[in-house]
C-alpha cells in the first residue's frame, strides 16, 4: 500500500487543506472526535500536535492548548493508541506534528515504529536537525514508509530549500513567515512576493503554506501558489470558543473552503 499522502497528493494537485490541531484538546478524548469530524467536513490531511511544555515554533493559541492538553493528562502513549482508534474510522492521511523531547523520552526509534502502526503517515518536527536525520533517522523512516516533513521561511536560502526539497517526503511545509503560528489574518506584499518565488521554484515534493491562514481569503490566497495550505491556530481558536464541537468544525471547513 502506498503511503496516504503520496497517494493523495497524486490524485489532488489543488486546494488540499491541512487542519492541525493538538491531541487531548479541549478535552483529553475529543482527539478522535475532531480527526473523525474534520475529515467528514472536506479536511484532506489531519495534522495532530503531540502536546509539549516549550512549543518553540507556535503562538500563544496553540502554546495554550498545548498547556492543557497536558494538564489533561495527554501522553505520547495515549496519543498513538487514540491515533489507532481514530485510523481505524478515516482513510485520510495523518501527520503528527511535535518537537523531539517528547519523542527522544518515547524512544525515537520505538516511536517511529509505534507511529506507523498505529496509521500515522508523515511527522513533521521542526527541531529535528536534518543532519541528524540523514544520519540517525532517514533509513528507518524510509524503511517504514514514514514521510517526513521539512520546514522553510521566507529567509531560507536556496541551497537550504533544495535540501529541504530533497530530504522531506509527502510535502514541503513553507511557514508564511519567520515567525510563530497565528499571528496574522491577511498576507502582505512580502509574504505574496514569497509565494511567489514558492511558486516559481521547480520542486520535487507538494507545497503546503501554513502559519497565518485563518479564514477563506488567506487560504483560497496560499493556494494560489501552492499544493494547499495548513490551518491551526485559526482552528484551535474555534474550538476554544465552541459548544458543539461538532457543528464548529463542520462550519469551519465549510467557511475556509468558501461554501457558506
Amino acid at each position: 500500500m502506498k503511503n496516504r499522502l503520496t497517494e493523495l497528493f497524486e490524485k489532488k494537485k489543488k486546494d488540499v487543506l491541512a487542519v492541525y490541531y493538538t491531541a487531548g484538546y479541549p478535552s483529553l478524548d475529543d482527539t478522535e472526535v475532531i480527526g473523525k469530524t474534520l475529515v467528514k467536513a472536506g479536511t484532506d490531511i489531519i495534522e495532530i500536535g503531540i502536546p509539549f511544555s516549550d512549543p518553540i515554533a507556535d503562538g500563544p493559541i496553540i502554546q495554550a492548548s498545548n498547556k492543557v492538553a497536558l494538564d489533561n493528562g495527554m501522553q505520547v502513549s495515549l496519543l498513538l493508541e487514540q491515533v489507532k482508534a481514530l485510523r481505524s474510522q478515516v482513510s485520510a492521511p495523518i501527520v503528527l506534528m511535535g518537537y523531539l523531547n517528547p519523542v527522544y523520552q518515547y524512544g525515537i526509534h520505538k516511536f517511529l515504529i509505534d507511529a506507523k502502526a498505529a496509521g500515522v503517515d508523515g511527522l513533521i518536527l521542526p527541531d529535528l536537525p536534518a543532519k541528524e536525520y540523514e544520519d540517525n533517522f532517514k533509513a528507518t523512516c524510509e524503511s517504514l514508509d514514514l514521510s517526513v516533513i521539512f520546514l522553510l521561511t521566507p529567509t531560507t536560502s536556496l541551497e537550504r530549500r533544495n535540501k529541504v526539497d530533497q530530504l522531506s517526503t509527502g510535502f514541503i511545509y513553507a511557514v508564511s513567515a519567520s515567525s510563530t503560528t497565528g499571528n496574522s489574518k491577511s498576507f502582505d506584499e512580502n509574504q505574496l512576493h514569497y509565494f511567489e518565488t514558492l511558486k516559481t521554484q521547480k520542486w520535487r515534493n507538494p507545497v503546503l503554506i501554513g502559519f497565518g491562514i485563518s479564514n477563506h481569503e488567506t487560504f483560497s490566497q496560499a493556494c494560489q501558489y501552492s499544493a494547499g495550505a495548513i490551518v491551526g491556530s485559526a482552528f484551535i481558536k474555534a474550538l476554544e470558543q465552541s459548544k458543539d464541537i461538532k457543528q464548529t468544525i463542520q462550519t469551519f471547513v465549510k467557511v475556509l473552503r468558501g461554501n457558506l
